[in-house]
């Protein structure tokens, strides 16, 4: 029931950071159906909560991504695996995203979320920069357009995969379709 209780506080600290990074500690406990001091029973502090969270995302996200990149030697395969697994990972990679985007972060390669995080970024580079090369991908656009596109179609389809409305498949065929044509030449 403990680890049950904590992983539903992570669940949905991971769900409303990423719509809010400084909404406060009562939200996420309400999101999560546990009171405020269930909240502090298993996180001494906002702190102690994000960076669980961070753990988190390495764990999973950042796992996925890298797996997405190693999944081909084809870097359209890597694309679009990057970008399914972003959808898997769903706020998890948009929250991954912005922690590392957003304002006051100090980034340091000595960091190992850091670290990869630069490994996934770079790779991404170097996959668009490929496929740019080739033809696939429009020679104007630049890379942190494309990625900023990237993680707005994977926010888009996991907004869109949260009201249940339409098949998880066609979800990623429609954010694919999307995702590959808005970069087209």
């Amino acid at each position: 029931m403990l680890t049950e209780t904590r992983s539903r506080i992570i669940a949905s600290a991971i769900e409303v950071f990423n719509e809010d990074y400084s909404a406060p500690l009562q939200k996420v406990a309400d999101n999560a159906h546990v009171t405020r001091r269930t909240l502090h029973r298993h996180f001494k502090d906002r702190n102690e909560l994000v960076a669980v969270c961070e753990r988190e995302m390495e764990v999973s996200c950042k796992k996925a991504m890298i797996t997405a990149i190693n999944s081909s030697n084809e870097p359209l395969v890597q694309l679009k695996n990057m970008l399914l697994a972003g959808i898997d990972c769903g706020a998890k990679y948009s929250f991954f995203h912005k922690l590392h985007q957003r304002e006051g972060h100090t980034h340091t390669k000595k960091n190992k979320d850091c670290a990869d995080y630069d490994f996934i970024y770079n790779s991404f580079t170097n996959i668009i920069t490929a496929l740019q090369k080739s033809g696939v991908i429009n020679e104007k656009m630049t890379v942190q357009w494309i990625q900023n596109l990237h993680a707005g179609i994977i926010n888009s389809t996991v907004n869109v995969s949260d009201t249940g409305k339409t098949s998880k498949s066609n979800i990623k065929n429609f954010a694919w379709n999307s995702f590959i044509k808005g970069i087209a030449p």
